[in-house]
């Protein structure tokens, strides 16, 4: 089984997660276009300008921010397939688990030692 045919949780593959951000994305362009074709009329004057571009401008930041997290999500679950398929538990390399043992193993030396000095 490939990284995107894995399943993700209950029945949702990874390939299906990738689609789902896809999906969704044009649909946000769809309804963008949408709603700034219906508010173009609106807009006679400047003023009705200013009130109505900071409500397409919030939208807009609002359906970027969900988008981001969906590819952030996609990003934590490709990084997990790919080191529960290599045999690495956390998606670290054996280097990197040796350097933050050595890591942890200087700390306790030099906290053990500060307690003594003290």
């Amino acid at each position: 089984m490939g990284l995107l045919d894995s399943i993700i949780f209950k029945d949702k593959k990874f390939s299906d997660l990738l689609e789902e951000i896809y999906d969704l994305q044009q649909q946000k362009n769809t309804q963008v276009t949408a709603l700034i074709q219906e508010l173009k009329p609106l807009v006679q004057e400047i003023g009705d300008a200013t009130l109505i571009v900071p409500l397409i401008k919030e939208y807009l930041e609002i359906s970027i921010k969900n988008n981001e997290q969906l590819v952030k999500m996609a990003g934590i679950v490709q990084r997990t397939l790919q080191s529960s398929s290599s045999g690495d538990e956390f998606g670290l390399s054996d280097e990197e688990k040796e350097q933050l043992l050595n890591g942890l193993e200087g700390t306790i030396k030099e906290l053990t030692q500060g307690d003594g000095k003290e």
